[in-house]
């Protein structure tokens, strides 16, 4: 009596959810993930490019020394914990989960050697990426970045601003060919290392009288790297930060030649561009170029008014900051999950993609000939999907028409015969077609 009394009264177990900040991407999703990556290949890998794939966990002073103490990713926004000695002689070791993937190609590029092979290397990456940000649309604590690099010795053309423009060059097609209208690329120079020095003390004269009238954050920024008040999103502040010196007017000739060369390069693909002489990007390592691609903001973009899909830069002296030989190099990351978002906005990719054909047993006798007739229809490269001999016709009409373009009707004539029953819904046409024929019919 009492263990039927302790049934009754035992709580249901809480169910568990998906961290705040996460989410599942579920099969009606994930072909829209999958058309955006493979175009990604497809127009990387006609440009040169080879796949990286780097851990998804590093050393913390990798992103400390690369992106920033100062920056919000380091200071405020990076997953990082003590990995604890497994024996009395191992000192515990800092890691983090990588907040951008940039530092972590570079520590591979450093780490296997690849300069010493002389050749300029051009990779890139899609995968996961994990920031402590407030979770807010197309912003997630882990999030999907397409990225790629160049990155080599000076010898092999890596500092040229050829490589920024056909970058950016390639970065065009691939939102052309994803049928993204409407972008903008935005570019600025930062200049030189030594550029952002002069170029920072103005800053800072500039901020002192003004300080007090910023948001706290901007404050501790104009104070630690003022450089990072221009990356500001603040909109209290931007009136403020429109009045400050404008970099170009800091940088030396030959960072002003290098940026001058990259706008030529990309007149001569007619590749349109705006500069934008407040975009300074948000991590201390670029240098020179900087970019970003936007879409107008509002509902039409999918994102509201953060517009921003992807931005990138040079970064020629990253390898050295992580004690690598000198590799000048260019790089960009794309949000993934604010590009699913434009691209759901923007054009009617989103919609799934039907199988070609769904198999519908007409009763339980005729489901080995059905798995083996949907086996040579996949051999041959259909997509396809196979229903059950005990499902009423009715059933199997309104499965394969919400996952098929045809329905094929297997009985025992269709058995005996092979001759095949085949409806097309597009058009509500029913015919009969030979089983040998039936894979060609059906790709038509």
């Amino acid at each position: 009596m009492s263990s039927s009394t302790d049934k009754a009264s035992a709580k249901p177990r809480p169910t568990i959810k998906a961290v705040r900040g996460t989410r599942d991407l579920l099969p009606d999703q994930t072909p829209l993930w999958n058309h955006v990556e493979s175009t990604a290949r497809a127009v990387f890998s006609r440009y040169g490019f080879g796949e990286i794939r780097t851990p998804i966990f590093e050393d913390t002073s990798l992103f400390s020394r690369s992106v920033g103490e100062e920056t919000d990713i380091v200071s405020k926004e990076m997953f990082t914990w003590e990995d604890r000695a497994r024996a009395a002689s191992e000192k515990a070791q800092s890691l983090t989960l990588r907040p951008e993937n940039t530092a972590g190609v570079v520590r591979s590029y450093i780490e296997n050697k690849l300069g010493e092979t002389g050749a300029l290397q051009k990779l890139y990456y899609i995968g996961p990426q994990f920031r402590r940000e407030r979770p807010q649309r197309g912003r997630y604590r882990q999030f999907w970045q397409i990225g790629a690099e160049v990155i080599g010795p000076p010898s092999s053309g890596s500092e040229s601003p050829l490589r920024d423009a056909e970058l950016l060059e390639m970065l065009a097609a691939f939102l052309t060919e994803l049928r993204i209208t409407n972008w903008s690329l935005q570019l600025n120079s930062v200049g030189s290392s030594e550029d952002r020095a002069r170029y920072n003390a103005a800053l800072r004269e500039a901020l002192a009288p003004i300080k007090d009238k910023l948001t706290p954050d901007n404050q501790r920024r104009a104070e630690t790297n003022p450089l990072r008040v221009l990356d500001s999103k603040d909109e209290a502040d931007q009136a403020l930060i429109a009045a400050l010196p404008k970099i170009a007017n800091f940088l030396a000739p030959d960072s002003r030649a290098h940026f001058e060369a990259v706008l030529a390069a990309l007149d001569a693909c007619a590749v349109p561009y705006t500069i934008n002489p407040r975009l300074v990007r948000g991590l201390d390592y670029y240098t020179r170029t900087t970019f970003e691609f936007t879409v107008p903001s509002g509902d039409a973009s999918g994102l509201g008014t953060q517009n921003a899909i992807l931005g990138g830069g040079r970064y020629d002296g990253l390898s050295e900051m992580l004690g690598g030989p000198r590799a000048p190099g260019i790089g960009f990351a794309i949000g993934e999950d604010r590009l699913i978002l434009t691209l759901q906005a923007q054009t009617s990719a989103a919609s799934t993609k039907k199988l070609d054909a769904y198999i519908a047993p007409l009763s339980p006798a005729q489901n080995p000939a059905a798995l083996a007739l949907a086996r040579d229809l996949r051999a041959a490269g259909l997509s396809v999907e196979v229903g059950d001999g005990t499902f009423k016709l009715r059933k199997s009409f309104d499965i394969a028409d919400s996952l098929a373009r045809h329905i094929i009707l297997l009985g025992e004539d269709e058995v005996a015969s092979n001759i095949l029953t085949v409806k097309t819904f597009a058009t509500g046409e029913q015919v009969k077609i030979s089983r040998d024929e039936a894979a060609s019919q059906l790709k038509a």
